[in-house]
């Protein structure tokens, strides 16, 4: 008979302008009608219905905006069988209206409006070019932007787009009370508030704030399914509402925001931009909050506080917190509160653990409150300083737990490193389980453990350490870099010299605290050593030079110190090493001579002294040393140390057992200290009178100097980048042959091999491709003949 009957729907439900009308149109079609409306009275309702089943169809549009009275009509009719379809929003919000489409959806089903396809949308936007396909990128666009919703498709198809939306969200919010406007301001800013935060925003009691979402929502203005507005509607309403009001929303927002979400109150407070009291101590809460998760970002806030009026003294101790983690210049004479002051005071001693100076550290750390004398623990025991440490007490529940764990840890490495790096390893398990960067500490646990690792002779727990702390970037910006520069001093002493090439490239110009300022320069002066460049390790002192004058080291740098004395004693700079050799000396006394630190400072004297050409010097070394089947304590490293140590001496003095080098040799290679194996062979070499134990010497120099790690640039072996080195400075073959202790017809070979890969024949296109290859670059892992002298 009907449309409606044709197509089975009595009721059509949708929020405003998600086609209601439209598809009751397309229902009711040609059949013959009668149209209720909104405005219509009881007695005009009842003029216009038809008696029974006239064959009429009533038509009820907007039915939840129809009086009672006239929905007790209608229901009377529909229950009598007059032939009846509305349509209304999702919301029943009275009996009368649920009364009415019990009635109807007896004769029918109730279709609910869903929003509109890709499909759908692209049908509307194909009506005003028929034929043509709509824009794929288009439709995609619209369908978000208007969440689907129909009325918004039409709008922002049309010419006019945006503003025909706009001119529909005014009418809209003109139809809606203030307190339901300042709530679609709000959420206009799309900050997913929680209810209570959102209400007190919007100045709405949290009762009536579900209601009043509804009603936005039924209004055709929140997302289906969300309680966020359309994005086009959210647009439309911060235009309309205008800057103003937006800077009042945020302020507003932003002192409702609860006290546990300091950097949500912030950022509003920063898009509403003004300078005040409340905006600036919000400010300084964010600062607060990001300082050891992200100082980078808490630094930005604390200038931030600064700008909108907070007291600098306030500020201070939070600003010197980040730059310290951020590797920045740290501020600590200017005005703090008595509240900052104590960590300001402990960020000061924190500060100098970083410059390098650990005995200023450890001073300014006992001066300072909580967890100030536990932190100064490892700097003290660094510095000899073993009785004082223990003084400390470490169960302080007041310090965190990593803090503690490392405290043990540095008295335990007091009398041996081997036994501290557990300690250390669970105080790195722990520092990271707090956080992204976890607090502020003098140096990282990660730092510490691959230093004792080393000490140990147990390099791959400390790459496995300095890789671990890199992944996970805990210590924040200046421990990444720190953790970086250790991991490639590790490889480097273990043979490999690819990462320090890279990290010296890559840090050589960034300012650097004196610490890690140190670190890198060993790197270069590691570096020029083992590749036996004088004009790099020249370089490397002039750096180094101001560094070993502040006499700023400790036992936990001392085998990086030993690069820098090495290098000066090669540049007959000795009297820049005497001093901190003293030092070394007299911390180690600190510690009650424990056989592991003695040898680690007594091999810094034998380097020295070979470096030196000094066989007295080494001897006496060597008798300093702990005796190798005397305490119990000595094994592994430093065990093969004081083998090698004594072979050493013997061999500097013309004494060579080659036997006995070549052992010394294997031992230390096994602890991995190639480099000092190749050096020990090589020097042997020159000194033996037997050509056969000679050449064996060279041999296992030349195996034991070849870097780990594989082939330098443009696929050169390590050995071809030597001759090539040389050929490029003008040596002949012959001189080559002599300085490299290879035969002539070897460097022939090395030098075909070498044009084949670079692809050229002549011997001009062979100089031009080498010299592009190698010069600019750092030494590229070549070594020369370095292993032979004392470098």
């Amino acid at each position: 008979m009907s449309g409606s009957e044709q197509d089975g729907v009595a009721v059509v439900v949708g929020v405003d302008g998600a086609g209601r009308t439209h598809r009751l149109a397309a229902i009711v079609g040609t059949a013959p009608t009668v149209r209720i409306m909104p405005i219509q009275r009881p007695d005009e309702v009842i003029a216009l219905l038809p008696a029974g089943s006239a064959g009429v169809l009533v038509t009820v549009d907007d039915a939840h905006r129809i009086e009672p009275s006239v929905l007790r009509l209608l229901t009377v009719a529909a229950r009598s069988g007059v032939p009846m379809i509305l349509t209304r929003r999702p919301t029943i919000d009275s009996p009368e209206l649920a009364d009415l489409e019990a009635a109807v959806a007896a004769r029918g089903v109730v279709a609910e409006l869903s929003p509109l396809s890709d499909a759908q949308v692209a049908q509307v936007l194909s009506r005003d070019t028929p034929g043509r396909a709509a824009d794929l990128d288009r439709v995609e666009e619209i369908r978000q932007a208007s969440a689907g919703v129909p009325v918004w498709v039409v709008a922002l198809a049309g010419a006019a787009g945006p503003a025909q939306v706009r001119a529909r969200v005014a009418r809209q919010l003109g139809r809606l009370a203030v307190p339901m406007r300042r709530l679609a301001t709000v959420l206009s800013l799309d900050l997913d508030l929680a209810d209570d935060t959102l209400a007190a925003a919007s100045d709405t009691h949290l009762a009536e704030l579900a209601p009043a979402l509804r009603a936005l929502t039924e209004s055709g203005l929140i997302a289906p399914g969300t309680e966020g507005l359309i994005p086009a509607v959210a647009a439309a309403v911060r235009e309309l509402a205008g800057p103003a009001e937006l800077r009042r929303a945020r302020e507003s927002v932003a002192r409702a925001v609860p006290a546990g979400e300091p950097l949500r109150a912030a950022e509003q407070w920063h898009a509403a931009r003004p300078r005040s009291a409340a905006a600036a101590q919000a400010y300084l809460a964010a600062g607060e909050q990001l300082r050891f998760v992200d100082p980078e970002a808490a630094a930005v806030w604390f200038d931030r506080a600064v700008d909108a009026g907070a007291d600098p003294g306030e500020v201070a101790a939070g600003r010197a917190e980040t730059a310290i983690l951020l590797g920045r210049p740290v501020d600590l004479d200017g005005p703090v509160t008595p509240v900052g002051a104590a960590r300001l005071s402990v960020a000061g001693g924190v500060a100098a653990a970083h410059q390098g100076r650990a005995a200023r550290a450890a001073a300014a750390l006992l001066a300072s409150p909580t967890p100030g004398p536990v932190l100064a623990v490892p700097a003290l025991v660094a510095t000899g300083s073993l009785e004082r440490a223990r003084t400390v007490p470490i169960d302080d529940s007041a310090v965190a737990l990593s803090g503690r764990r490392l405290a043990s840890a540095a008295l335990t490495m007091a009398a041996d490193p081997a036994a501290a790096v557990s300690v250390s390893l669970e105080a790195a398990e722990l520092w990271e389980q707090a956080g992204a960067v976890g607090g502020l500490l003098p140096d990282t646990p990660h730092a510490v453990a691959a230093v004792l690792a080393v000490t140990a002779g147990d390099t791959a727990t400390a790459e496995h350490q300095l890789t671990r702390a890199i992944d996970s970037g805990v210590g924040g910006p200046a421990a990444v870099v720190r953790h970086r520069l250790l991991l490639a001093w590790v490889r480097l002493r273990a043979g490999s010299y690819g990462t320090a090439r890279s990290e010296l490239a890559r840090l050589r110009d960034m300012p650097l605290p004196g610490r890690e300022a140190m670190l890198l320069t060993a790197l270069e002066a590691g570096l020029a050593r083992r590749s036996g460049d004088v004009a790099l390790l020249d370089d490397a002192w002039q750096r180094a030079q101001p560094m070993l004058a502040r006499r700023a080291v400790d036992l936990l740098t001392a085998e990086i110190v030993e690069e820098l004395l090495v290098a000066a004693t090669r540049l007959r700079e000795l009297h820049s090493v005497r001093p901190v050799l003293a030092d070394l000396e007299q911390m180690i006394a600190g510690l009650g001579r424990p056989a592991v630190w003695s040898v680690t400072v007594g091999w810094i004297r034998l380097q020295v002294a070979v470096a030196a050409d000094d066989p007295v010097a080494a001897a006496a070394a060597v008798d300093a040393l702990p005796l190798v089947d005397g305490p119990a304590e000595l094994a592994g490293r430093q065990r093969a140390q004081c083998v090698a140590a004594g072979v050493w001496a013997d061999a500097l003095s013309g004494a060579v057992d080659a036997v006995a080098v070549l052992s010394a040799a294997d031992e230390l290679a096994a602890v991995r200290l190639p480099w000092e194996a190749s050096r020990l062979c090589g020097q042997a070499a020159i000194r033996v009178r037997d050509s056969a134990a000679a050449r064996q010497l060279l041999e296992r120099a030349r195996d034991l100097a070849e870097p780990v790690g594989g082939d330098a640039p443009g696929g050169l072996t390590e050995r071809e980048v030597q001759v090539g080195r040389l050929l490029l400075a003008g040596h002949a073959h012959k001189e080559i042959s002599a300085q490299l202790f290879i035969s002539p017809k070897t460097i022939e070979k090395h030098v075909a091999n070498m044009r084949r890969k670079l692809g050229v024949t002549t011997r001009a296109e062979f100089s031009v491709a080498l010299r592009g290859l190698l010069d600019g670059r750092l030494s590229d892992g070549r070594l020369s003949g370095a292993y032979l002298s004392d470098g």
